[in-house]
């Protein structure tokens, strides 16, 4: 229910927060905010980011497309809420006793898992930081990882968006391959099939030395055994920073 305090969000990001009251008349009984982000999800999953629409969900529902309004400002609004809603709860971490940097990787690691499992979450715009009740849940969990390090409060935001800057980036190009993959009708890792030889081709070995060593090395042509190799040895080497900057402090 709202206080009267001016949040300065919108209505349908308070309704989400809880601190407005739920429309309760109207033409449509039964309608809901959390029923049209489900229904939104819905469509998302199904056909992707581009196929939801105010139009689209009130069909899924049942409903006539401005009795959306009543909970929802914008589609901009609504796709903002569903990709809030699509994320899981944040992991639990730190565990008791946990030291900041597993605890960490786990949160990292937790939101990778999140946008592979619904990947047109990440098309839809950043416009500001997080003020939805699920965004602010997982940075709730991330700044909780940090709070024990000695680094300051500007340190620990910072912090926390080099990671999840990080994951987002390395996420983005995964679906982005793989959907370029699944267009082209290849399976999953032949991004890098006849990529070596590809280049050895056109590249010259005097102007490229640096390159044609890592041809010569043959790593073009092995195949990747773990899915998740080069997002680990990233977000360590982003945690072995993290960790100097924190041994700084001590």
């Amino acid at each position: 229910m709202n206080d009267g305090t001016d949040t300065g969000l919108p209505t349908s990001f308070e309704l989400a927060w809880g601190v407005r009251e739920h429309p309760n008349k109207g033409p449509k009984r039964g309608l809901s905010l959390n029923r049209i982000i489900e229904a939104a999800i819905g469509v998302a999953d199904a056909e992707g980011l581009r196929a939801v629409s105010m139009g689209r969900v009130a069909a899924e529902l049942g409903a006539a497309p401005m009795s959306l309004y009543r909970y929802v400002g914008t589609k901009d609004e609504l796709v903002t809420l569903a990709a809030d809603a699509a994320y899981s709860p944040p992991p639990d971490v730190p565990a008791a006793g946990e030291d900041w940097r597993p605890a960490l990787a786990r949160w990292a690691r937790a939101e990778r898992d999140t946008l592979r499992a619904r990947p047109w979450v990440l098309q839809v715009p950043i416009s500001g930081p997080p003020t939805t009740p699920n965004a602010v849940a997982w940075m709730e969990r991330a700044l909780r990882c940090l709070e024990k390090t000695g680094l300051d409060a500007g340190e620990r935001m910072a912090t926390l968006l080099l990671v999840t800057g990080y994951v987002r980036s390395h996420m983005l190009i995964e679906t982005q391959i793989a959907a370029a993959l699944e267009s082209a009708g290849q399976p999953p890792g032949a991004e890098l099939t006849g990529y070596g030889r590809q280049l050895a081709a056109v590249a010259d070995r005097a102007r490229f030395p640096a390159l044609h060593a890592v041809i010569d090395s043959g790593t073009f042509d092995e195949p990747a055994d773990d899915i998740d190799e080069d997002f680990d040895f990233g977000l360590e080497r982003i945690l072995d920073g993290i960790e100097v900057l924190i041994n700084a402090r001590v």
